[in-house]
């Protein structure tokens, strides 16, 4: 196909690689209450980056390797015990992933209908169970196109209207400045992005720049976005190599502009006053260990679609979240379905089984898939903010894969006993440092602490890219110890999965506005003026 046109498949997967759903509307408007304008750093560093990255040297490279996955990677480069412990973290982050979804739907329907938050998770949970096996998926990348565009439809008036009532943006920063300093910080520190990073202290996410850099913008940011197989496959369904690397480059421009679709109206809702305390199980507010009230931060989004919207307007923004929930829960139940029944049971408890054998197992596997994500959901509910579970996650389990993939893409020395070595004690050392550490007013438990307080974070998000520095770092240093240890494979096994010795196609694309570094170049400019506009 030539350069100079796109196919109209180019344009879906385009809308795909850039679409977001309840998760993160939910998630980042939290986020945004909690931590203010910095929360942008998950896009303008911890996304646009590791974006153009992809692009450029990820998108050749996939097109010349001989995997087609990530999973597939692994097997091939390395061996399969490290696919197989890349299955099982895989298969544990689908279901904490799918419990919180769960969770926020049974928030969702305790606000929308007022029924227990219990009765609610198991509501939800039966009718995704019975959208899985009903074969609701088929329809997923309309769905997911069909939501990007409620959302966003939905969310522009929603600013405006906040935006307006507070008198803009001057309006919000004079609301917030109150709320910075009684948290005992400078009265801008929730409209600046950049200018308290000198100090983890000085700043709503209690981190400093080097731990936001290093544990948001390269180990959760590059590891999510390079590892991740659902968005490279994305990107490679486009009709050419020069379309595949354009596709994130292009969708880099309007990510960058989430920020103020997204993260302003919990800034807007905080910043009104509209932030709910958060219950317990029992329907009492919560208290941290220094007896401060504990917002609900989760809700700091819909209380705006509450705040401003009229009832059928309302009814309709929120089924739309349910329904991007309930889509999103149903996906990760599928993948841990399908991870577990092929890629673990099949492999490795009974194989040669007959098909019939293992489409039960996979039925099996769907309700006990469920079942793990009520429990998973529980856990979420320890959480005021479910970025910081989601992201807690993700430093168990992408923090050491990129650790291992890159070493396995750029070093041809890496081995199989390496690659194995490094997995398993990043994850180990993600889980030692979490169970040393705790965030400021936590109690003991999933937040960490569970082997003893060694030191003490500022917030959740803080501690989470430690976590995420310690794990890589570990499964880094590991790797190459191990591998330096054991003998490599012949450098003629590696082609085709090494960079270095894997052929890349050339990139067709023939005018200069067309090319990926120019568009790179744009992108990465574009984000820098945006960082200095709110630094």
């Amino acid at each position: 196909m030539p350069a100079t046109t796109l196919h109209w498949i180019d344009y879906v997967v385009m809308l795909l690689y850039f679409a977001f759903g309840a998760q993160e509307v939910i998630g980042m408007g939290a986020s945004g209450a909690k931590y203010g304008i910095a929360t942008s750093h998950f896009y303008w560093v911890g996304a646009i980056p590791a974006m153009v990255f992809v692009a450029l040297f990820m998108m050749p490279f996939y097109y010349g390797s001989r995997a087609r996955s990530v999973p597939e990677y692994l097997k091939l480069r390395f061996d399969e015990k490290t696919r197989a412990v890349n299955a099982i973290s895989f298969a544990t982050m689908t279901v904490f992933s799918s419990g919180i979804s769960l969770y926020a739907m049974g928030k969702l329907l305790n606000l929308l209908l007022g029924w227990s938050f219990g009765l609610s998770i198991l509501v939800a949970a039966g009718i995704v169970l019975a959208y899985t096996f009903l074969g609701g998926l088929t329809s997923a990348i309309y769905n997911e196109v069909l939501q990007f565009f409620l959302i966003v439809l939905g969310f522009l008036p929603l600013v405006w209207l906040g935006l307006r009532q507070v008198g803009g943006w001057d309006g919000l920063v004079h609301r917030l400045a109150p709320v910075a300093t009684a948290g005992g910080f400078a009265p801008d520190a929730y409209t600046r992005s950049w200018a308290y990073m000198g100090q983890a202290s000085h700043n709503p996410v209690g981190v400093e720049w080097f731990g936001l850099v290093m544990g948001l913008g390269f180990v959760l940011s590059f590891g999510y976005w390079c590892t991740d197989f659902l968005v490279v496959q994305r990107a490679m369904a486009a009709n050419s190599m020069s379309a595949a690397r354009r596709t994130p480059l292009i969708a880099a421009i309007p990510k960058m502009l989430f920020p103020f679709l997204v993260i302003l109206p919990g800034m807007l809702s905080l910043g009104q006053g509209l932030v709910p305390p958060k219950l317990g199980l029992g329907g009492l507010p919560l208290h941290d260990i220094q007896g401060h009230p504990v917002l609900d931060y989760d809700l700091a989004t819909p209380m705006m679609l509450v705040h401003f919207f009229p009832a059928g307007l309302l009814g309709l923004g929120l089924t739309a979240l349910l329904a991007s929930f309930m889509s999103g829960m149903a996906g990760n139940v599928t993948a841990f379905n399908t991870v577990w029944t092929y890629d673990i049971y099949q492999s490795y408890v009974r194989p040669g089984a007959p098909d019939e054998h293992y489409l039960a197992m996979g039925r099996f596997a769907t309700v006990f898939g469920v079942a793990l994500s009520v429990l998973a959901a529980y856990v979420a509910a320890s959480f005021n903010n479910i970025m910081d579970f989601l992201q807690l996650v993700f430093a168990f389990v992408n923090a050491p894969l990129f650790a291992t993939f890159a070493l396995g893409m750029f070093w041809k020395r890496a081995t199989g006993h390496g690659a194995f070595s490094g997995l398993v004690a990043g994850t180990l050392a993600a889980a030692v440092h979490h169970g040393l550490t705790l965030p400021a007013g936590a109690a003991t438990g999933v937040k960490g602490g569970y082997l003893g307080v060694v030191m003490t974070f500022p917030s959740e998000l803080a501690q989470t890219f430690w976590t995420a520095i310690v794990a890589w770092t570990t499964c880094f240093v590991a790797t190459i110890l191990v591998s330096l240890a054991t003998a490599p494979r012949p450098a003629e096994q590696l082609r085709g999965l090494v960079y270095g010795i894997t052929e890349r196609p050339e990139d067709d694309s023939t005018r200069w506005y067309q090319r990926p570094l120019v568009l790179a170049v744009v992108v990465l400019a574009l984000t820098l003026t945006l960082n200095g506009i709110f630094f």
